[in-house]
């Protein structure tokens, strides 16, 4: 059985379309917290404002159970964006025809580890 490592934090049921956050979460995979929290804070995607929040969330998780910890002693070590549900909306058009509009949801995930702890999977 794999043992579950790091600090994790997950948002469900966010008001953003996972296609459009995904490209976001590529550009701070695997990269030290410091340097993808500065990252996102200079990016003028929704998406950004909501992995920051996850992710700031995953290093308080971490800092709270570990009080040897600093902010500069960590990593992404994932972070997954899942698809959630969609609310489907009618939206109605001429001649009586209607379109169906598709709000999609998203579930985010982050796990922080410290950056001496790698995994040996």
């Amino acid at each position: 059985m794999i043992e579950k490592t790091g600090y994790r934090a997950t948002a469900k049921w966010l008001m953003g379309s996972p296609f459009k956050i995904r490209p976001v979460a590529d550009l701070i995979r695997e990269k030290p917290y410091t340097d993808a929290i500065a990252i996102l804070d200079n990016m003028p995607q929704k998406g950004a404002r909501l992995i920051k929040k996850v992710m700031v969330s995953a290093a308080s998780n971490a800092l709270n159970k570990n009080r040897k910890l600093a902010e500069d002693m960590l990593y992404v070590k994932e972070l997954r964006i899942d698809e959630g549900p969609k609310m489907r909306r009618v939206w109605f058009r001429a001649r009586g025809r209607a379109d169906m509009l598709i709000k999609r949801m998203c579930h985010i995930t982050c796990v922080v580890e410290e950056i001496g702890k790698k995994s040996e999977a």
